[in-house]
């Protein structure tokens, strides 16, 4: 099949990228390499892609709609999935017109392109930071999700509501996928796991917010590009309607499904199995909560095991083991 991915040089549309090159399939990657954080990074994952003679690289601003048209009309692809955005929810407070620019016009120049030249299937990247503090856990897709704490989670709000009028008026059928804070090799500067162990490594404190007290619902890049993979062949439609928990809408193709596996760990916990893998004793710096930041994040699998069979199952253990060898082997290549 043919696969246009969003932002193949970022940390999930690399791993999604290679792993559907590895399994035969053709892939045009589109990437803006804006230097948000460190482009050594994103063109070793290039480097890395570029390896495949079916992948084709294009650079370019998702607010280029005519690149973006051209090079959908070049590839005709079977399948969109739309990863590129403006990330960061900490960014997003000081910056919040990136996430204007990319995250809402850019979206919208998805969605046109997808209805003009009738995707088969369009897949949207979200967020579990939709949820906000949410006080009900786990979080299921069918809660309540309008009370988004920063800028970023608005934008990927009402990038799923956008899209759910273009699956109505178009029907185009398109899945949201809330990611729930992955970790794993080759992923970004700016999150905890690359942060910490960067600093352990330099002998440096670490910087616990919230004292320490938040969890997360990690998730491992290998377990949410299966997640997104199996995904993509579930068109959203009466025929495969959950009852009960499903978030297909009545007057559309479109859904929205968790990418967790349930099981959120607390912080100092993370901090322990990097300091157990690494062999070493972390320089703890506690400190109040920040900003838009949320207690906690823990995801309801249930509808993502009922459309596919499985949920995200790698351990932290191994998880964080992965990327602490990969920073070990590949951080002169890319600091």
């Amino acid at each position: 099949m043919r696969y246009f991915i969003t932002g193949t040089a970022g940390f999930i549309g690399f791993h999604l990228a290679r792993r559907l090159l590895e399994d035969g399939h053709e892939v045009l990657g589109f990437d803006g390499m804006t230097p948000y954080y460190s482009l050594r990074l994103k063109e070793a994952r290039n480097a890395g892609l570029a390896q495949f003679p079916a992948f084709r690289p294009v650079i370019g601003m998702l607010e280029d709609k005519s690149l973006l048209d051209k090079s959908v009309e070049d590839f005709k692809p079977d399948v969109l999935i739309h990863l590129a955005a403006q990330a960061g929810v900490r960014y997003s407070l000081e910056n919040p017109k990136a996430y204007l620019d990319s995250n809402l016009i850019g979206s919208w120049n998805i969605l046109e392109i997808a209805r003009n030249y009738g995707v088969g299937h369009l897949m949207l990247a979200s967020t579990s930071s939709v949820y906000g503090a949410n006080p009900d856990i786990p979080f299921r897709e069918t809660d309540r999700a309008d009370e988004p704490l920063t800028f970023y989670a608005a934008t990927k709000k009402a990038t799923e509501l956008m899209a759910h009028s273009y699956a109505h008026l178009y029907k185009l059928p398109i899945t949201g996928f809330r990611f729930f804070t992955v970790y794993g090799p080759w992923g970004r500067p700016d999150m905890a796991l690359f942060k910490f162990v960067k600093a352990m490594i330099e002998d440096r404190e670490i910087e616990i917010y919230g004292e320490g007290k938040m969890s997360r619902d990690f998730t491992y890049i290998d377990d949410l590009v299966n997640s997104i993979i199996d995904l993509s062949k579930v068109y959203p439609g009466e025929d495969n309607r959950v009852a009960g928990i499903d978030t297909l809408s009545h007057q559309a193709p479109f859904r929205v499904v968790n990418i967790g596996g349930g099981q959120p760990s607390g912080l100092i916990d993370f901090v322990e199995t990097i300091e157990r893998i690494m062999g070493k004793p972390a320089k703890r710096k506690m400190l109040p909560m920040q900003k838009g930041d949320v207690p906690r994040t823990f995801a309801s699998p249930d509808l993502l095991v009922a459309l596919t069979g499985r949920k995200p199952e790698i351990g932290l253990e191994e998880g964080v083991k992965a990327f602490v060898q990969w920073y070990l082997d590949h951080r002169h290549e890319i600091d």
